[in-house]
């Protein structure tokens, strides 16, 4: 009987993506997936140090799954991810137990240190500093897969960033910006449809400056027709012209990288989704500064209306700070005009927290009151949500194709699907519909961060297979 194990991931996308990977590892190793915990023989924690608590939660799950090993012999422990990249020997001090620790950069090795662990009865502790310069080993997507749905899946375009914003953790524990070979992009969402996937998301911490690197390695190696520019635009026009793929998204932009050329292509591009996410983080210009954001308020705002211009009903959705160490109540009232004047679709908003490693970390001295980040909260939530349902309430009695995701999670006899602008649709379908089918639906009310419509007819079937086959290497 093979062994089974479990991955349970932390984080964002990224993180997502590689525990697919891990995932696809231990597949073509030969392990099973479990159902849970308790049935499992290995327990994979993929880890993020992004989040609040992020190092009590990890530390607090290990102690439980400290019993959990005893239970049967042979369980094994591994932790992963850009907290394991950041504490590295930390994990083995304070919990013992976990077999293999393995950070960022060594996705690839994941089933060979499970069996080094286990063949030597001895834990491992294996932490990267730099990329390992090899496609398959240095992008997530060039892996084995397991995915959890069969219709979507995230493709890696680029790895590490090159920024240094004060609040965030990612440069340490991702290393610098690496983009992966064009061609590998296109070949692997091209053999991704021909499996019956129809929307891909294109991954990247700073995903709009992806092959400016690419392009300065070619000049420095004298191709003087190398132009120093980006080359996203570019790749979003080729993924978007991949016969079979009906969406394309992506994730993160940065706004200080924003182009012209993007809109563009988003906009000539059908399969490029109506959506932006486009991360503000404050709109206090100060703070901004402080942040090393790279833009002031009214640059946003100015590039914000160059997307709308260019692409038709775009949908834009943020990422704001609440907080940030030396905001002043001038600074905050700064943030509320750009957001209202944004009028996002949605937004997720953060109280500022520090994460150790961070520049804003040691910036105790000017830390925010704890209630006074609170009620700024609260205030931008209102701004956010009274934009949000001004937006939502302005689609009712529109038809809106949805991608559908399955049952609601509060009521099973409601069908959930998502627009191409990625908002909620929840809706009765006059018939089964299978998850990765598209339809088209009246819209008969808007809420802040859902739509509720009428079902109108099924478009088209899913083509994909129920599981996407682990691939070797």
């Amino acid at each position: 009987m093979s062994r089974r194990y479990v991955v349970h991931t932390y984080g964002c996308q990224m993180n997502e993506h590689d525990s697919e990977r891990i995932a696809g590892l231990l597949e073509a190793d030969g392990l099973t997936p479990a159902d849970s915990d308790d049935d499992a023989d290995v327990v994979v924690l993929n880890t993020c140090c992004i989040r609040e608590n992020a190092d009590n939660k990890l530390y607090g799950n290990l102690g439980h799954l400290k019993a959990w090993k005893g239970e049967r012999q042979g369980r094994q422990i591994v932790v992963s991810g850009c907290l394991a990249q950041k504490d590295q020997d930390l994990v083995a001090r304070k919990a013992g137990h976990v077999d293999v620790v393995m950070g960022t950069h060594n996705v690839h090795r994941a089933a060979e240190l499970l069996r080094q662990a286990e063949a030597s009865s001895s834990p491992i502790t294996e932490i990267l500093h730099e990329a390992v310069i090899d496609d398959h080993a240095m992008f997530p997507s060039a892996l084995p897969a397991r995915r959890e749905t069969s219709y979507n899946a995230w493709v890696t375009i680029q790895i590490g960033c090159d920024n240094n914003c004060a609040f965030c953790i990612v440069p340490a524990v991702r290393g610098a910006e690496i983009s992966r070979p064009y061609r590998d992009i296109v070949a692997e969402v091209a053999e991704l449809a021909a499996q019956g996937v129809t929307e891909v998301t294109l991954l990247g911490q700073n995903v709009n400056s992806y092959g400016r690197d690419i392009q300065l390695a070619a000049r420095q190696a004298g191709d003087d027709s190398a132009r120093l520019r980006p080359l996203f635009s570019d790749l979003l026009r080729d993924v978007g012209a991949v016969d079979g793929i009906r969406r394309v998204r992506y994730t993160s932009p940065h706004p200080k990288d924003m182009r012209p050329d993007t809109f563009a292509a988003m906009a000539e591009t059908s399969a490029v989704c109506e959506h932006l996410h486009y991360p503000l983080q404050s709109g206090s210009d100060r703070v901004l500064a402080s942040m090393h954001r790279g833009y002031t308020g009214e640059r946003y705002l100015e590039r914000l209306g160059q997307a709308r211009s260019a692409i038709d009903d775009l949908a834009v959705s943020t990422d704001i700070i609440v907080g940030f160490p030396g905001e002043t109540d001038d600074d905050f009232e700064r943030t509320l005009e750009v957001a209202a004047a944004a009028e996002y679709d949605y937004a997720y908003t953060f109280i500022f927290s520090p994460r150790p490693g961070t520049e804003a970390a040691d910036m105790e001295a000017e830390f925010v009151d704890g209630a006074v980040a609170a009620e700024r909260f609260q205030r931008l939530r209102l701004v956010v949500e009274r934009s949000a349902l001004r937006k939502h309430e302005a689609r009712v009695g529109r038809t809106e194709e949805v991608l559908i995701e399955g049952p609601s999670k509060r009521d099973p006899e409601v069908t959930s699907g998502r627009t191409r602008q990625n908002k909620l649709v929840h809706f009765r379908a006059a018939q089964p519909l299978r998850i990765g089918s598209y339809a088209t639906v009246e819209i008969t009310r808007g809420a802040p961060h859902f739509l509720e419509a009428r079902f109108v007819e099924l478009l088209a079937e899913p083509t994909h297979k129920l599981r996407i086959p682990v691939v070797s290497l």
